[in-house]
């Protein structure tokens, strides 16, 4: 009986993980692919033994790559616009030929894809921005400087802690992306990383669900409000992964579930971690020693790929993040509202609120930017010239742990400490606290 059940899961789990999901779900959404209507056996998108690591990685790039140059062009104003001006089709005038795509890190290069539907193109490329670096960076400060600075800290010990948990997963597993043909690869940029579990499932779970268990009692709002956004943000978030043909259905419904089991292990402890980054005596050490660890243990588990950098990313962001707690609570800077204050509310909406809030934004977020570019800018020509790299060549000195990972923690610890202890001194300063 176990065994039945246990082949009937496999099956199941085949099922979901056959790329042929993925791309009937890109053409009922209006995505076609411009491949050539010869081409090589592409993988199965399982993992290949004879293939392990990033030259499995590679291999899998260079087939896609066959989508591209003169021969998709050729397609494209061939076959492909013939069958979108079909009757029974949408029109070609409907039609838009997406541009071809480059990850400016590896190199790897898109394919051209049409677009047949723009507002679904244009609604999931935004839910797969709410797992991207230029979302946290603009939605954590928003939350800390206008909202809750409670929720927000704790929210980016979960992302940190979610996305180096899901990352390795990656790593241990090894599946590579779901093959092309027949998916259409809409997005590029972490073509070249393993795929199970998606960790845009899990960040796009963990955070409005987490925001959700956060603030429900804390802040005034009916609880099936608050399940609805969290629901309504992760579904989009997860299907999105789908529709760029970044994730079959079982690496998402695998990373919704793994985030939630995350998830569910964190929260209770939450408000302890909070208090002890805040209060600790060794607190300082214990940040840096831990996010510092957990860097080099996932920077281990494989050769290099974008996802090593988005650990690293992650886990220097939470570091100069609880850094920065400690020193708002050491100085009494940034006290949170006591608990007979709760249930807290919004306050009215007025004229004078939203302006003060959208110039602290534009202010905070343009700081952010600027002391990103700034430490970039000194950070990888110093580690280059420290190891004895050409500092001309980035890209090639970037794919190195040994400048990879000390140039994101140095980066975005800062990044993290300026938000969460610079920029609101510089509100104080400026009358806008």
């Amino acid at each position: 009986m176990a065994n039945v059940a246990v082949n009937k899961f496999v099956e199941i789990c085949n099922y979901l993980q056959d790329p042929i999901h993925v791309a009937r779900f890109q053409n009922f959404c209006g995505v076609k692919g411009t491949f050539p209507e010869k081409r090589t056996q592409p993988d199965s998108g399982q993992p290949d033994p004879d293939a392990p690591g990033l030259r499995q990685r590679v291999q899998q790039s260079a087939d896609e790559d066959v989508g591209n140059g003169d021969i998709s062009l050729a397609q494209v104003n061939g076959n492909q616009e013939e069958d979108t001006a079909r009757p029974n089709g949408p029109k070609a005038a409907e039609t838009v030929r997406a541009p071809l795509r480059r990850n400016s890190l590896t190199g790897d290069m898109g394919q051209e894809f049409l677009i047949q539907n723009k507002f679904l193109f244009y609604l999931f490329t935004f839910g797969t921005e709410l797992g991207n670096e230029m979302f946290f960076i603009v939605f954590f400060p928003f939350l800390f400087w206008n909202i809750d600075a409670l929720v927000s800290r704790r929210l980016i010990v979960v992302w940190a802690w979610n996305l180096f948990v899901g990352q390795s997963t990656k790593d241990m597993i090894r599946w590579s992306r779901p093959a092309s043909p027949p998916v259409v690869k809409v997005e590029v940029f972490y073509n070249s990383e393993y795929s199970m579990p998606s960790t845009h499932a899990m960040t796009g779970t963990a955070i409005p669900f987490c925001l959700f268990m956060l603030t429900y009692g804390r802040w005034e709002y009916t609880f099936l409000f608050g399940l609805s956004v969290a629901l309504s943000w992760s579904l989009l978030v997860c299907v999105s992964r789908v529709y760029m043909g970044m994730h079959s259905v079982l690496e998402v419904i695998t990373g919704f579930l793994y985030s939630l089991l995350v998830l569910a292990f964190f929260q209770p402890t939450l408000d302890k971690i909070d208090n002890y980054y805040m209060t600790g005596h060794y607190a300082p050490l214990a940040i840096v020693l831990s996010h510092v660890s957990l860097g080099l243990v996932a920077f281990s588990l494989d050769s290099w790929s974008t996802s090593r950098g988005d650990t690293a990313q992650a886990l220097g962001t939470g570091a100069g993040a609880a850094l920065a707690s400690h020193v708002n609570y050491q100085l009494g800077l940034l006290q949170d509202p006591p608990l007979s204050s709760l249930p807290l509310t919004l306050p009215p909406i007025t004229t004078g609120l939203v302006l003060r809030s959208v110039l602290r934004f534009v202010i905070g977020v343009a700081v952010l930017l600027a002391t990103r570019m700034a430490m970039k800018a000194v950070t990888i020509p110093f580690l280059c010239r420290l190891f004895g790299l050409p500092p001309d060549d980035v890209r090639r000195a970037r794919q190195q742990m040994k400048v990879e990972l000390p140039y994101r923690y140095i980066v975005y610890s800062v990044v993290g400490f300026v938000c969460v202890c610079f920029v609101p001194v510089l509100f104080w300063i400026l009358n806008l606290a």
